[in-house]
C-alpha cells in the first residue's frame, strides 16, 4: 500500500507548495497509519479502509499518549491523503471526510524577557571564531523574526545591504523582506568578514551563509544545540528553542507599540489569526504593567 503515499509525496513536491519539513511530517504521519492498517488491523489494500478503521487509529494515537497538536496534525495528513485517493479514483470516496479533529486549546508561545534577551547575546564572546558566527546567528534570529529553517538557507546574495533589508524565503517558497537592524548588521559583517573565509576554505561550493567548522551548512539541530549551550552560560532556566526567539521578537515588536499588519508581513504569515496569539502575550503584559504600577493594586 506504500507505494501510493510515494505518489501523493511526490505530486506534493511537485506543486512545491509546502516546506521539506512538513513534507517530512506527512511522510511520517501516513507511513505509521499505513503500519497500523497492515499490522494491527490486517488490511492490505487501501480501497477497504472505512472511517470506523480511521477512528481507531485515532484512538490508538489518543492511548499512546500523542499530544492534541499531533493527532490533530494526523487526522489533518490522513484527510487530505485519503481526499488525494478519492480524486485518483483509488478509492469511491473519502472514508476521512466526516472524521472530527480535535479541538486544540491554544497554548501561548514561550518567550524570554528583553533583560533575557540581553544575557544570553552577553554571554556570547565576540573573541572566538565560532562565538563571532554564534553572535551572528542569534542577533538574526531575535532581531529579524527568522524560522531557523530560513537562517539556515540563508545566502550572501540574500542580503540587500545597501537597503538594510533581508530577502528571505519562507514556507513554500514565499518571499520577503525583513529589515536588518543595525547591531545584527554589525554582528553579521563581523562573521562575514573575519571568520566565515575560513570555513568556506573546507568546502568552497556550499553558498549559504552560516557554516560549520568542517565548512558545511548548519543544520537546525545544530544552531538548537548552540541556543541550549549559550542560554546555559546565562544562567536561563526556561526552555528555549530558536523558535523562541522568532516569537519573543514578535511579542516585544507589539510591546513596543508596532501594529498587528507589520509583525504579520515580517514574521510570514498567511494569516493574520496566526500572528494574533502574540496581542494575548501583549494583554499580559499591560497588565502586569498595570499591577506593578497602579495605585489601586
Amino acid at each position: 500500500m506504500k507505494h501510493f503515499i510515494n505518489q501523493y509525496m511526490n505530486k506534493l513536491k511537485s506543486e512545491r507548495r509546502k516546506s521539506n519539513n512538513t513534507l517530512m511530517s506527512y511522510m511520517r504521519d501516513l507511513n505509521q497509519y499505513h503500519d497500523y492498517l497492515d499490522n494491527e488491523l490486517n488490511i492490505k489494500s487501501i480501497i477497504k479502509v472505512t472511517l470506523g478503521h480511521i477512528r481507531s487509529y485515532v484512538r490508538y494515537l489518543n492511548d499512546k499518549g500523542m499530544s492534541a497538536n499531533s493527532i490533530k496534525r494526523a487526522i489533518s495528513s490522513i484527510r487530505v491523503y485519503h481526499n488525494y485517493l478519492s480524486d485518483k479514483g483509488l478509492m469511491k470516496d473519502n472514508p476521512a471526510h466526516l472524521l472530527e479533529i480535535p479541538k486544540v486549546p491554544k497554548k501561548l508561545p514561550n518567550i524570554l524577557t528583553i533583560q533575557e534577551i540581553e544575557n544570553i547575546l552577553s554571554a556570547i564572546p565576540s573573541t572566538t571564531p565560532m562565538a563571532i558566527r554564534d553572535l551572528a546567528i542569534f542577533e538574526l534570529l531575535y532581531s529579524c523574526g527568522l524560522r531557523v529553517t530560513e537562517l539556515c538557507d540563508l545566502k550572501i546574495a540574500h542580503i540587500l545591504w545597501d537597503s538594510d533589508m533581508i530577502r528571505v524565503l519562507g514556507k513554500g517558497g514565499k518571499e520577503r523582506f525583513v529589515p536588518l537592524g543595525p547591531i545584527a548588521k554589525e554582528n553579521l559583517t563581523n562573521y562575514l568578514n573575519q571568520e566565515r573565509p575560513d570555513l568556506s576554505k573546507k568546502k568552497s561550493k556550499v553558498a549559504e551563509i552560516f557554516l560549520s567548522r568542517n565548512g558545511n551548512k548548519l543544520t537546525r539541530m545544530m544552531i538548537w544545540i548552540l541556543l541550549k549551550k549559550w542560554t546555559a552560560n546565562a544562567n536561563i532556566n526556561k526552555e528555549v528553542s530558536p523558535h523562541t526567539l522568532r516569537h519573543s521578537f514578535a511579542t516585544h515588536l507589539l510591546e513596543g507599540g508596532a501594529d498587528l499588519r507589520s509583525v504579520q508581513e515580517m514574521l510570514g504569515h498567511a494569516d493574520i489569526t496566526t500572528t494574533q496569539v502574540y496581542t494575548h502575550l501583549d494583554k499580559e503584559h499591560l497588565k502586569q504593567v498595570h499591577r506593578d504600577f497602579h495605585p489601586r493594586f
